[in-house]
C-alpha cells in the first residue's frame, strides 16, 4: 500500500506544538475533547508522561506503546486506550501516522 499524507483540508487546521522531534499534528477542537492528526517524518520518541483520557487508532505505520508498565505493537487499524492518569510512553516509527481523540480538550496547544 503506498503512504499517504494528510489531505489539505486536513492540514488547514491549527498546527500543534508538539513536544518532540520529527513529528506533525493538526488539531480539531471542541467542547469535549480535541482530536489530533498526527504523522512523524522519522522515528520519533515520546517520553513517560500522563493526562486525561486518550483514544487513537493508527492510519499507517507502526508504534510500540507502552501504557501502565506494558508494551505492545501497534500496526493500522489498531486501536488504543489510555486512561486519565495512566503512564505511558511510544515510539513511533517513521512514516507513522494516527488520529487520537483526548478528553483534555485543551492537550495541545496551538503552534504559532
Amino acid at each position: 500500500m503506498k503512504p499517504q499524507e494528510y489531505p489539505d483540508f486536513i492540514k488547514s487546521l491549527p498546527q500543534a506544538d508538539l513536544p518532540v522531534q520529527g513529528a506533525a499534528g493538526w488539531l480539531l477542537n471542541g467542547n469535549n475533547g480535541q482530536v489530533l492528526f498526527l504523522q512523524t517524518d522519522e522515528t520519533t520518541l515520546v517520553p513517560d508522561h500522563s493526562h486525561g483520557d486518550q483514544w487513537g487508532i493508527v492510519i499507517e505505520g507502526e508504534m510500540e506503546l507502552t501504557i501502565g508498565g506494558k508494551t505492545d505493537t501497534y500496526h493500522q487499524g489498531d486501536s488504543y486506550f489510555i486512561p486519565a492518569g495512566t503512564v505511558h510512553k511510544a515510539t513511533l516509527y517513521k512514516g507513522f501516522r494516527a488520529l487520537d481523540f483526548f478528553a483534555d480538550k485543551e492537550r495541545y496547544k496551538t503552534k504559532f
